[in-house]
């Protein structure tokens, strides 16, 4: 296989797309659309999210150290990509989009009513990298919609219709290949 070498960047594709909700302390509500989010750890449950200095939701990040991750679906594409690229500073996104802001259990930032999966989370570091700040955040609480648990209380986002991210595209997720540690069972 030949390889073309390119400038350092980041290549780590397909991700997350994610639309974080935030509040002011007045109770203004924000949505931006984060690709850069990831899980940290496991015990104590921590996420990080990545946000230029010059977005809008950011001077509220910082203000209030909350904030509320809501994975998005095949349903949320147009409103995730709708809330990447119209500033807060313009827009009630909520209004504009119709989605439903719904209170959250342990921050004052709204959960997304639409999403199947909300994250609460509030920030226990701020790191400044360069381009971005990270926000390294603790989860506090976790809401996930009733639609997608089975009769064993197992919950099945797939049903969901998730998306993923990849250099400027939204992707539908696909079929599955095989669940964790299927390679090494014997059967």
């Amino acid at each position: 296989m030949e390889k073309e070498i390119w400038k350092p960047g980041n290549m780590l594709y397909p991700l997350p797309a994610v639309m974080v909700s935030v509040a002011d302390p007045r109770g203004r509500h924000n949505i931006i659309t984060i690709a850069w989010a990831g899980t940290v750890c496991t015990n104590p449950p921590m996420v990080s999210i990545s946000v230029r200095p010059e977005r809008h939701s950011f001077g509220i990040l910082q203000e209030t150290g909350e904030f509320v991750v809501n994975l998005t679906t095949r349903e949320l594409v147009y409103a995730t990509d709708y809330c990447g690229v119209k500033s807060g500073r313009d827009v009630d996104k909520f209004r504009e989009l119709g989605l439903t802001a719904l209170p959250a259990r342990e921050v004052g930032a709204p959960l997304i009513g639409e999403s199947p999966v909300n994250i609460e989370c509030r920030v226990r570091t701020v790191t400044p990298l360069g381009s971005h700040h990270m926000f390294l955040a603790d989860v506090v609480a976790v809401h996930a919609d009733r639609q997608y648990m089975d009769e064993r209380n197992k919950f099945h986002l797939e049903q969901a219709d998730p998306i993923v991210y990849s250099h400027g595209v939204y992707y539908a997720c696909g079929e599955a290949l095989g669940t964790f540690g299927f390679s090494v069972k014997k059967g």
